[in-house]
Order: C-alpha cells, then sequence, then structure tokens
C-alpha cells in the first residue's frame, strides 16, 4: 500500500487522497442504509470523518436528522413482520451469510476502523477479525433460544405456558471506540430474536459500520438492518424517541445513557445500557508480579489508548510491593511505541478526536495538582513528529493515597491510571466499591478463599481472577450502578408472555 492510492469503499461520490505517514488514502463519501437502500441524508448536509492519527479528513458521512430517522423506524416496522415470522432456521441462514461476509471483507472494514479510531490495525485484526464473524455465528445459533418458551402443569384443570416474542424495531447506538464489533454483538442479537435493527453510529468512528451496511445491502432482506449515521442531538435522540422503537441498546458514556434513559422515558422503552467504568485491579503481595504488571499495563494503555469502558484505571497495589510494581510498570510502559496505526510496531494508537484529547490531557492537568506524577504526562505532536496533526497522549501513571480525588473517581478514558497503595483486604474493598461505576474488576492473589471473597463483595458487574478484560460471549456482560444494566444476550430483545389455559 505504501506509495500508492487505496480505495476503500467503491462509490459514486467523488475522492481526493491525503497522506497516512507515506500512504495515499482516497476519502470518499459514504451513504446510509435504510429498506435496503443507499442514500444520503434528506438535507444532504454531510459530516467530516478526521483520522486521529493525522487530524485531517478522510472520509465523509450523512449528517442525518430526524427525517432520516423516521424513513429508517418505517423501514424497520415495514420489514419487522415478515423477518419475525420466518423460522428460527431461516433467520440463521441470513445471519450466517453476514458472518461470510464479514470474513470476505474483515480486511477492509478494519482498515477503515483503524482509520477511523486510530486503533492499531495488526491488533485490531488479531483480536476483531475472526470475533466479528463469530458474532453472527454465535447469535444464529441462538434463534431457537430466542423463540423458546415454557409450559407449566398448574393443577388438575389447568395448564400455563410463556411464549418468547421480539420486541420490534430495537434502536442500536454505538460507540466509536470499537464499532464494528459492538454493533456486531447487539444487532446480531436483536435479529436472532426477531427484531428488526435501526443502528445509529458514533459520529467520529461511523465509515466501516457504512462500509459494512454497503455490504449487507445485499445480504439481508430490505429494511431488516437499517444505518443512520449523524450527531446524537440531531439523529441520535429523535431515534431514542421515536414512538415505534421497542428497546433501545447502547454502549456509550454514563452522562449519554442517562440522557437516553430521560429520552425514552416518555415512551417507557425498554432499554439496555453499557456504559462507562472505572475499574480496579487489586494487587497482593503474593500475586504473579511480572504476569500482573504485564496485563494491568495492556488493560489502561494499549493497543487502544486506555480507550475503553472497562480499561483497569485504578491499580490497587498492596504497600510491600509498592516500589516493584511501580518499577515494573514503568518499564513496560516505556517500550510502548505510539505511531501510525499502520504500522507494525505501532502498539499504542492516538486520542480518536480533538475533543477527547483535550479531555484527557485535561485530566492530566488535573492529576499533575492532585496526585504525584510516576511517568509519562507529555502530549502533543513531538511524540510522533512523522503525524504531527495527531492526538498523541503518551501512558501516563500517577500515585495518590486520596481516592476521593477526581482522577481517581471520574472516567478520563484515555491512557491514564492513578496507583493507589492499600494494606488490608477490606481497606482494598473500600476502596474499589468507593466509586459511582460497577462494570469490571481484577483481582491479582494466589490466594483462592481471598479471591473468593472478592468475587462476593466488590460492587462489580464482572470480576477477574489472575487475568483481565475476559469479555467471552459465552458469558453475559453487564454492570451495575453507573456502569449500566442489562446484557447484550439474545434473550434480553424478547419479552415473554404467557398464557393459562382451562382443560
Amino acid at each position: 500500500m505504501r506509495g500508492r492510492a487505496y480505495r476503500l469503499a467503491q462509490t459514486p461520490f467523488p475522492c481526493t487522497s491525503i497522506a497516512v505517514e507515506g500512504d495515499v488514502v482516497e476519502t470518499a463519501e459514504y451513504r446510509n442504509l435504510i429498506g435496503g437502500e443507499l442514500c444520503a441524508a434528506k438535507s444532504a448536509h454531510m459530516l467530516d470523518s478526521i483520522s486521529p492519527a493525522t487530524g485531517k479528513v478522510w472520509a465523509r458521512i450523512p449528517a442525518s436528522d430526524g427525517t432520516d430517522v423516521d424513513a429508517a423506524v418505517a423501514a424497520a416496522s415495514a420489514a419487522f413482520p415478515s423477518w419475525s415470522s420466518l423460522p428460527a432456521a431461516a433467520r440463521a441462514h441470513h445471519l450466517k451469510q453476514v458472518g461470510k461476509c464479514l470474513a470476505e471483507h474483515g480486511d477492509e472494514l478494519s482498515r477503515l476502523e483503524s482509520l477511523d479510531n486510530g486503533w492499531p490495525h495488526a491488533d485490531y485484526v488479531m483480536k476483531f477479525g475472526v470475533g466479528r464473524t463469530f458474532l453472527w455465528e454465535r447469535a444464529a445459533a441462538s434463534t431457537l433460544e430466542a423463540v423458546t418458551g415454557r409450559s407449566v402443569i398448574l393443577d388438575r384443570s389447568m395448564m400455563g405456558y410463556t411464549r418468547r416474542e421480539p420486541y420490534g424495531v430495537v434502536a442500536a447506538i454505538i460507540p466509536w471506540n470499537a464499532p464494528l464489533g459492538i454493533m456486531g454483538n447487539k444487532a446480531s442479537l436483536a435479529l436472532a430474536a426477531g427484531n428488526t435493527v435501526v443502528v445509529k453510529p458514533a459520529e467520529q468512528a461511523s465509515v466501516s459500520i457504512l462500509r459494512l451496511g454497503e455490504l449487507l445491502a445485499k445480504v439481508l432482506p430490505p429494511g431488516v438492518l437499517n444505518i443512520v449515521s449523524g450527531l446524537g442531538e440531531q439523529a441520535g435522540e429523535p431515534l431514542v424517541r421515536h414512538p415505534r422503537v421497542g428497546k433501545i441498546t447502547m454502549t456509550g458514556s454514563s452522562e449519554t445513557g442517562k440522557r437516553i434513559q430521560r429520552a425514552a422515558a416518555d415512551t417507557l422503552t425498554s432499554s439496555v445500557f453499557e456504559l462507562g467504568g472505572k475499574s480496579p485491579n487489586i494487587v497482593f503481595a503474593d500475586a504473579h508480579l511480572d504476569v500482573a504488571a504485564g496485563v494491568i499495563a495492556q488493560s489502561i494503555f494499549t493497543p487502544n489508548a486506555g480507550q475503553g469502558c472497562i480499561a483497569g484505571s485504578r491499580i490497587l497495589v498492596q504497600r510491600p510491593i509498592l516500589n516493584d510494581m511501580l518499577s515494573r510498570i514503568q518499564a513496560i510502559a516505556a517500550k510502548i511505541v505510539l505511531g501510525d496505526p499502520f504500522n507494525p510496531v505501532t502498539t499504542m494508537g492516538p486520542i480518536v478526536s480533538q475533543k477527547q484529547y483535550e479531555r484527557v490531557t485535561g485530566y492530566i492537568e488535573i492529576g499533575t495538582r492532585e496526585a504525584e506524577l510516576v511517568f509519562g504526562g507529555r502530549s502533543g505532536s513531538g511524540l510522533v513528529p512523522a503525524l504531527p496533526g495527531g492526538y498523541w497522549v503518551e501512558p501516563t501513571l500517577f500515585m495518590t493515597a486520596d481516592n476521593s480525588n477526581r482522577i481517581c473517581q471520574e472516567e478520563i478514558f484515555g491512557p491514564v491510571a492513578v496507583v493507589i497503595p492499600f494494606e488490608t483486604d477490606d481497606e482494598a474493598i473500600a476502596i474499589a466499591n468507593d466509586s459511582r461505576y460497577g462494570l469490571t474488576a481484577g483481582i491479582w492473589t494466589r490466594d483462592m478463599a481471598r479471591a473468593h471473597r472478592f468475587v462476593r463483595d466488590l460492587q462489580s458487574g464482572n470480576v477477574w481472577v489472575n487475568t483481565y478484560n475476559q469479555t467471552r460471549y459465552e458469558l453475559p456482560f453487564g454492570g451495575i450502578k453507573d456502569s449500566g444494566y442489562g446484557h447484550d444476550d439474545v434473550l434480553e430483545f424478547t419479552r415473554e408472555k404467557t398464557a393459562v389455559f382451562a382443560t
């Protein structure tokens, strides 16, 4: 690819070219998918998609509004009766075809996503190249579960049964940090359950999902899956307020989740929220320190610069091993390479946007006033001279004994962590639970009695022992407190109806 033009999508719109560290990447304009047709926003307005590695426009997406949302919901509503009435095996066949399409176009889609959000491409392909296909295969296998009810003999003259039914139109709100994977998780399960879907991707990273829409227009029946891009206020708000939306599934910040919940209150629309986190990694003196340090550093720094809801941004360390852990984490961070997402030596990408960059650097400034800076703290073009327009922040670690500090309590969503020393098990539990979030937690110890106690006592939807970031599809994933509620599971996209018969 180096030194030559690489067209990322076939489109009737004109293209221009920009250089990404020697590569020439042709920009293109993408379109919504509504009722099986590719279309621009009714207003013809567009949004710029900016590469976080260069700070330059590389693609343009529809700036949709309520008119486009109405059209998408109408298309999904029209498609719902025939899609929901399909036998489970027939829906499974369609979902398998989506998985096949993803496998065939995985490299192109991964490249689009790396250009859009800065995730190092080699790592993204390794983690999500197979995973995206598997999501749709898993959903295909779940279609039967989605239609399986229960039967109960109530007494000698009466029996009852339940049946599972889809909600209708599902609105799926997708974040920018892993669009294809999260969209696949939500849309595949909603479709498996017999719903139709309208996807609203994040305006910072919509291109891979819009391109997937182009591909799926030839795979799924018209209107079954619709994609509408745009700003949250102009497209997202009308979608979650729409009276014909039966279910909302959203991954994003806690603040956005609360706004959506308020908007959905008028229609009493059922919702599933996977929101923010301020996740603790708790390291005891008996832990395997080399393994713990490596996994903990990865959980907050690499590959996507801490831009994940499960990022291990609080590191609780037992005092006898405090200095040892600090030196190990610092040594790992010193080897992290920031740079072009398409350079195979890059291990950490840029911050996704100018706005998010300013948020992260603002928290680093707050941290220098609240706590001790252990390492890092630098940002800006000097970190990657070859890409001076990118949004670069180096791995940064603070230390404080005060968990009430803002850098300990507020989600930063960047490569910034804080070490908090502790003495006893009770103190570690108290510090870990002193948070409005409750998404994930890591425990590092060889004492299994202690580990089971922490699993019980930590206020967290997910607890990992001597490992981290094990979001396995065989197990539910969700949070508590300000980290949301519900799970992206096929049964979440069905409601149970009860029938009682007198014999």
